[in-house]
C-alpha cells in the first residue's frame, strides 16, 4: 500500500514530462485570444466557467496528442541520441501507462467538449484525426510540419465554437495563423534532427530540401503569419494595443530568424522554446488589454 501510494505520483510525474505540460504555453494564448473575443463580441463579458472548459479540453487534447505522439515515435525516438532520453525509451513510462494516460485526456477532452455545446462535441473527433496523423507523417511525407500546423489551427476555431456555438471566419483567420507560425517553427526545431532522420529513414523538409531551405521556409511561414495576424486585427477591429502586440510579435519573429543560422544552430532551443513561447504569451497579453479597453468586463 505504501509502496503504490509512493510510486503512484512519480508515474504521474514521468508522464507529464512525457507530454511535456509546460508546452501548453504554445497553443492556450491563442485559443484564449478567440474565446475571450468571441465573448467581447457576444456580450462583453467574461464567461469564466466557459473559458475554464475551453482550458480543460485544450489541455485534454494536446495531452493526448503529445502521448500518441511519442507512443508512436517511441522506435524512432531511440535510435536518435537527441531523443534517447525520453520516458518510453528509458522505461520511467511504460506503453501501458502511456495509453492509459492518452485514453484519460481524449476523455477529458471530449467531456469538456460535451459541456460547452452540441456543435463542440460533434465536431470533437474531427480535432483528433490530425493528433494521430502526425507522428505517423514523418513516414509518408517530407511535409509533416503541415500536418502540426493543421492539428494547432484547430484551437482557435474550437474556442471560438465553445463560446458561440457558431462558425466563424475571423477564428479560422486566427487559427491559420497559428497553423502556419507553429509549423514555421517546427521547421526550425526539425533542424537539429537531420543526420539522424536522413540515417534512419525518416521524413521532414529538412532532411529532404537541407537545413537552409527548412529556415527559409520557416521565415516565409513567419511573413505569412504576420500577414494573417494583420488580417484578424482588421476582421476584428482590434484596438492600438493588440496591434501593438502585432509589432512585437514581428520584432520577436526577426530576432528568432536572426539567432538561428544553416551553419550555426546552438542557439535553436532559444528561438524554439523561449521566443516562441514569449511570442504566444506577449500577443495574448496585448489582446486582453486591448479588450478590457474597449469594454470587456471581467
Amino acid at each position: 500500500m505504501t509502496t503504490a501510494a509512493v510510486a503512484q505520483p512519480g508515474r504521474t510525474k514521468a508522464f507529464l514530462r512525457l507530454v511535456m505540460i509546460e508546452h501548453s504555453v504554445f497553443a492556450l494564448p491563442f485559443a484564449y485570444i478567440a474565446a475571450l473575443t468571441a465573448m467581447f463580441q457576444l456580450d462583453r463579458n467574461i464567461h469564466w466557467a466557459r473559458l475554464l472548459l475551453v482550458t480543460i479540453a485544450m489541455v485534454g487534447l494536446r495531452t493526448f496528442a503529445m502521448a500518441c505522439n511519442r507512443i508512436i515515435d517511441r522506435e524512432i525516438d531511440a535510435r536518435n541520441p537527441r531523443t534517447a532520453n525520453r520516458e518510453l525509451v528509458t522505461g520511467a513510462v511504460s506503453v501501458r501507462s502511456a495509453w492509459t494516460g492518452a485514453g484519460v485526456a481524449v476523455v477529458v477532452f471530449l467531456g469538456a467538449a460535451a459541456l460547452l455545446n452540441p456543435l463542440c462535441l460533434a465536431l470533437a473527433p474531427i480535432a483528433v484525426i490530425p493528433m494521430v496523423v502526425y507522428p505517423y507523417g514523418k513516414r509518408f511525407t517530407n511535409f509533416p510540419h503541415a500536418i502540426l500546423g493543421l492539428a494547432q489551427a484547430m484551437g482557435p476555431v474550437g474556442a471560438w465554437l465553445a463560446v458561440t456555438g457558431e462558425w466563424s471566419w475571423d477564428a479560422v483567420i486566427l487559427g491559420l495563423a497559428v497553423g502556419v507560425w507553429i509549423g514555421g517553427f517546427d521547421l526550425i526545431f526539425a533542424c537539429q534532427d537531420v543526420a539522424a532522420d536522413r540515417a534512419h529513414g525518416v521524413k521532414s523538409t529538412p532532411a529532404r530540401f537541407g537545413i537552409p531551405a527548412a529556415l527559409y521556409g520557416a521565415r516565409v511561414c513567419h511573413v505569412v503569419t504576420t500577414a494573417l495576424l494583420v488580417w484578424y486585427a482588421l476582421a476584428t477591429h482590434a484596438g492600438v494595443f493588440f496591434w501593438t502586440g502585432l509589432v512585437v510579435v514581428a520584432v520577436a519573429f526577426l530576432y528568432e530568424h536572426t539567432i538561428v543560422k544553416p551553419h550555426d544552430l546552438s542557439r535553436l532551443n532559444r528561438a524554439f522554446f523561449t521566443v516562441n513561447g514569449f511570442i504566444g504569451i506577449a500577443l495574448f497579453l496585448c489582446a486582453l488589454l486591448d479588450l478590457l479597453v474597449r469594454g470587456l468586463t471581467v
